[in-house]
């Protein structure tokens, strides 16, 4: 099978460094880095009575590590409306939390070269467990200033729909 069954020609993989987040229906301002989609499967280990020699094993819990996103800091406030939905100081008791709409679920949209889209993973039920709003600052550097969100999440899945795009010639 042909590692790219639309576009024969291509021998390359695709590059790492053109994607957009989106949520509630909007594409986040900015973000330069997302880390990896990664899950991890727990061995359960086990073995007969009768069968000294050796174990089996199976599949036991999966989980999925949380996922984080920087960006350059900016006038956008997205990453810090989020965080405030997690947890508002002074906003008084009982109001602390938004359990209403505290989770959400975003897109992660992976782009060609071209700019044609041609991967995406919904994300299920994150939540942010983690914000930086300001970075360490130092008088003495040359470096753009980062914010970044950790997103805890409850699984992803590969966004079927979004098949591989002829390629441009």
């Amino acid at each position: 099978m042909a590692e790219f069954p639309v576009n024969p020609t291509r021998y390359d993989p695709y590059k790492n460094f053109k994607f957009r987040v989106k949520w509630d229906g909007q594409y986040v301002a900015g973000i330069s880095k997302v880390s990896a989609l990664r899950r991890t499967t727990d061995v359960v280990e086990h073995r007969e009575g009768g069968d000294p020699s050796t174990s089996r094993k199976s599949p036991g819990r999966t989980e999925y590590e949380a996922i984080t996103l920087e960006r350059g800091v900016t006038q956008d406030t997205a990453f810090e409306d989020w965080a405030n939905k997690v947890w508002k100081l002074g906003a008084g008791l009982g109001s602390e939390v938004a359990l209403a709409d505290f989770r959400k679920d975003i897109m992660l949209e992976f782009y060609n070269e071209a700019g044609q889209l041609v991967l995406a993973y919904k994300i299920y039920r994150c939540w942010v467990s983690e914000y930086v709003a300001l970075p360490d600052l130092d008088a003495d550097a040359n470096a753009v200033a980062i914010q970044h969100i950790k997103l805890e999440n409850e699984g992803w899945e590969r966004d079927t729909s979004v098949v591989e795009p002829p390629e441009p010639k």
